[in-house]
């Protein structure tokens, strides 16, 4: 009986012995230290970088430091050619404001003009100047979606019309299906799929809110896309003429006389899926007049190779978006360098001390691991899309991606949002190192805001590749101060703007901890058996899994 016990007891402790985390890599981990963080950071957001844009020379001092970094650190190049850098082609589309324009004609009142600053133009990658003029069909959010049963699209013609949708996707539906068909490729892909020639967007009361028409017309900014060898610009559609996004005024012109009222229409925000496309009596001349320009920006990559004979050739990349945007066109308080400290220093800041703490190993992780500073990605995910397409290794070595973006080292980490935990096998070790470092996973506290879809680990999605990225929590350690209202605040206060800068409170040990449970995660994945997989029938595994 007692040797049964024995054997039980041994079995049930087996899990929590599999659990831990070797000393090795405690012992890595915990060189991660906060003055380091605050070092990247105070240099990755000096005045000096002009807030690291793409394509200047601010953004190439930043890529010359984290090479240099991870050259210091012992990795070896994993760039082209043997060299530090993958140079992505971009062609940079830059608006003709005073020769684009956006008008309405409809109900017998003739042409209804509008003002500049009520729509938003977006520059066409593929000519310099276009023009449509069409009905305009209103299309819910622009979704079709097999697995819902839905079709935004079903039973109305669109084919060489204009059509409007509404930003984003219902908050009805799951967090994760939500990100996916929020995603401006998603809709755009759609209404070609149907025929339509132009597109127009309209702006629901949630995001609104967060971000004024005021501001997001201020933070509009030159556009970019990378170019293929052939010289056409990725992930972008040419059947589409041109794309406008209308304020709160030129949207009530747009649904003036039609048969539901705008108030309505956005309401669907909150509401069911359900199909509520139905004809405008407008019809919508677009024009649009573009300046284009080919530059060139560089991701920077090193590698670090794994020790196993059979497992060294699959690779984890470590990924972190060094670009931010740039010098604002209109000053505020005299300050017009958006420094981008939290947005993205802190994320490049975790991707150097983890790829210092992995060299200072004596034995290398089973696996090998290519740390990658990315270009582009405050301009639509580009120097990731970009790697994940044209990548420097073979790609089917690549198995898993570790994003790191935006994390706000606003109070010490007590709990984490991991985007992606329930689409992979990636979430046992999310799990792991939450029980060794003792902090808590908590759900996603605002979904609306569709992260998983924003940044660069939706590059690695779309390829195939099982992704993660983890995001600070909300517990700011005090029932009288609630962590969710000053990540909210942030974000409406400081994001993209002068105030993202080094005067603002920065808890760099809550960097360093951050550092520490990626870069554990990322050993953890790198020294199991068996590569990351999708999970069964997971959403994003169903359609971009090899």
């Amino acid at each position: 009986m007692r040797t049964h016990r024995l054997a039980l007891s041994l079995v049930l402790l087996a899990p929590t012995l599999a659990a831990q985390v070797p000393p090795e890599a405690r012992s890595a981990s915990r060189t991660i230290q906060p003055r380091a963080i605050e070092a990247h950071v105070r240099f990755l957001a000096d005045d000096l970088l002009e807030g690291r844009e793409t394509g200047t020379r601010g953004y190439d001092v930043a890529a010359r430091y984290v090479a240099a970094q991870f050259q210091a650190a012992g990795l070896a190049a994993a760039g082209e050619k043997g060299s530090w850098y993958q140079t992505v082609p971009l062609r940079k589309a830059e608006l003709n404001k005073q020769k684009s324009s956006v008008a309405f004609k409809g109900n017998g009142e003739g042409s209804i003009p509008l003002q500049e600053d009520e729509y938003v133009v977006t520059p066409d990658y593929h000519r310099t100047t276009s023009e449509i003029s069409a009905p305009v069909v209103f299309v819910g959010f622009g979704i079709t979606a097999s697995e819902l049963g839905h079709d935004d699209y079903a039973g109305i013609d669109v084919r060489g019309k204009i059509v409007a949708m509404l930003t984003g996707a219902p908050s009805t539906l799951p967090a994760t299906t939500r990100a996916h068909y929020s995603s401006s490729f998603v809709k755009a892909a759609a209404a070609v799929k149907h025929g339509a020639k132009g597109m127009i967007m309209l702006r629901p009361p949630a995001s609104a809110k967060r971000y004024p028409w005021e501001r997001y017309v201020r933070q509009t900014r030159p556009g970019m896309r990378w170019v293929g060898a052939d010289k056409t610009p990725g992930r972008t559609f040419p059947e589409i003429l041109a794309t406008v996004t209308l304020g709160p005024r030129a949207a009530e012109a747009l649904f003036k006389g039609a048969k539901r009222p705008l108030s309505e229409v956005l309401k669907m925000e909150e509401g069911p899926v359900r199909p509520s496309s139905f004809e405008l009596p407008v019809e919508a001349t677009l024009k649009v007049v573009t300046r284009h320009t080919e530059i060139e920006s560089r991701n920077v990559a090193g590698i670090l190779r794994g020790s196993d004979a059979a497992l060294a050739a699959e690779t984890i990349v470590y990924t972190a978006h060094l670009d931010h945007v740039g010098i604002a066109t209109t000053p505020v308080g005299g300050d017009s360098i958006n420094n981008g400290a939290m947005d993205n220093a802190s994320g490049t800041a975790a991707l150097l001390e983890i790829a210092r703490a992995f060299s200072s190993m004596p034995n290398a992780p089973r696996r090998s691991i290519i740390f990658l500073a990315v270009t582009g990605e405050e301009k639509g995910l580009l120097g990731s899309d970009y790697f994940a397409s044209f990548p420097t290794i073979p790609r089917e070595r690549i198995v898993a991606n570790i994003n790191m973006d935006m994390f706000l080292m606003l109070f010490p980490m007590r709990d984490v949002v991991v985007y992606g935990y329930d689409h992979s096998s990636l979430a046992r070790q999310v799990d792991q190192t939450a029980r060794e470092m003792g902090i808590k996973r908590i759900a996603d506290p605002a979904p609306e805001e569709t992260i998983f879809v924003r940044s660069d680990q939706y590059s690695f999605v779309r390829a195939g590749v099982p992704a993660i990225a983890v995001g600070e929590g909300v517990d700011a350690g005090s029932s009288k101060v609630k962590g969710v209202n000053l990540v909210r605040a942030w974000r409406q206060e400081r994001y993209h703007q002068v105030g993202d800068d080094l005067q603002q409170p920065i808890d760099f040990g809550s960097g360093a901890s951050f550092a520490r449970f990626n870069f554990l995660v990322g050993y953890l994945a790198a020294q199991e058996k068996n590569r990351p997989a999708w999970n069964d029938g997971d959403f994003f595994g169903t359609r971009f899994g090899r």
